[in-house]
């Protein structure tokens, strides 16, 4: 199973693609982050960030999209616009008919280090171990992303939008280009 796990953000989204076959064997294939410029204005943004997630899913074909579920930031804005970002990589994992499964950041935090109160530091920790990496995966976005999809491998499996799987066809469309580069270049081929 190929799991592709996203942190969402407008500036940065960070995105994990993790191949497994249950929690004791798992291998990460690729990582990086998503990145828009903050001047452009916010629809431009979430448009960047629909094409990066839609030219990722066209690359790696995964079963699934784990996505970190919405938080509540003191600042409402922020976490409106956050809101923003999770609704179009929604959307590209809808649109290609993938199995969509969001899971709050406590729950992504036990399924990978085995408590949701656990830190950054815990979980890229545990990271390295479960997918026996030398390093963490670089930038922090990344390794979030990862965490998302190796929680989903790991069972913290939250129930998918509607029940079930989404299916909606997908309209032929694809990403040109986007400004997604893989944090791990020689981590990009699948094993």
């Amino acid at each position: 199973m190929i799991v592709l796990g996203i942190d969402p953000g407008t500036a940065n989204t960070g995105y994990g693609v993790v191949h497994g076959d249950g929690p004791a064997r798992v291998s990460l294939v690729e990582c990086g982050v998503i990145r828009t410029r903050a001047r452009d204005p916010l629809p431009n943004r979430l448009h960047e960030i629909y094409e990066g997630v839609r030219e990722l899913i066209a690359r790696h074909r995964p079963d699934v999209l784990s996505i970190e579920d919405v938080f509540y930031a003191k600042n409402v804005r922020t976490t409106v616009v956050l809101g923003h970002a999770r609704g179009v990589i929604l959307l590209a994992g809808a649109q290609s008919g993938l199995e969509i499964s969001e899971s709050a950041p406590s729950e992504i935090k036990k399924a990978v280090t085995g408590t949701g109160a656990a830190t950054k530091e815990q979980v890229q920790f545990m990271l390295t171990r479960l997918l026996r990496l030398k390093n963490v995966p670089q930038p922090s976005d990344a390794a979030d992303g990862v965490a998302a999809a190796l929680a989903y491998l790991m069972g913290a499996r939250v129930p998918n939008l509607e029940g079930g799987r989404l299916r909606i066809p997908d309209r032929g469309t694809r990403a040109a280009s986007h400004s997604a580069t893989p944090s791990h270049p020689s981590l990009a081929s699948r094993p």
